[in-house]
């Protein structure tokens, strides 16, 4: 049971989504040491949605009919914001101390206003007959390690960012996929 939570949790969870997408994008843009500070508030954030659905608040809030549509505006805001942060980056051969990189704050925006994590987490975590509580520590353990690989992965592309061109091209293109990928979950 515990190896079928770790697949499905890779599978669902580590599938693309405006968490993923976004912090490869980062990675991608402002580099490994730049990022961590995203990093770290999207795993912190993942990690309080995770609490949320285990113990049930997630579903008191959506009880309010007049919330949800609120959460979802202030979801959309924020991920259009970090989309234009992402394409309008500048390339990593020119750092510009104006343009800073996407905050702890930011990522933990995101991860809490992100709504295929709450359907990804819900959906594993309902998914498994294992206990609770080690349901949730192994869900929080994955959060880290999906997300660390997408920023790797994303760190992966910066040599291409380099380049004034290619990096235009795919902040472009990454901040389009977070944009699209928000869209899809919200449908």
């Amino acid at each position: 049971m515990l190896l079928s939570l770790i697949v499905a949790s890779l599978v669902v969870m580590g599938s693309p989504g405006p968490s993923t997408i976004s912090v490869t994008a980062v990675g991608a843009a402002f580099g490994l040491g730049r990022s961590l500070g995203y990093l770290s508030g999207l795993i912190a954030g993942t990690v309080a949605v995770l609490f949320a659905v285990a113990t049930g608040v997630v579903s008191l809030l959506l009880a309010l009919p007049r919330l949800a549509p609120l959460l979802l505006a202030a979801s959309a805001a924020y991920i259009l914001y970090l989309a234009y942060q992402i394409a309008t980056a500048l390339p990593l051969s020119k750092p510009d101390a104006a343009v800073a990189a996407p905050s702890f704050a930011g990522g933990f925006l995101l991860a809490i206003a992100n709504p295929k994590a709450y359907v990804a987490i819900a959906a594993v975590f309902a998914g498994t007959a294992l206990e609770p509580a080690l349901k949730t520590l192994v869900l929080a353990v994955m959060i880290v390690f999906i997300h660390m690989l997408w920023l790797l992965a994303g760190v992966a592309f910066s040599r291409v960012f380099h380049d004034p061109a290619w990096s235009r091209r795919v902040n472009i293109a990454f901040a389009a996929a977070l944009v699209a990928t928000t869209a899809y979950a919200v449908m």
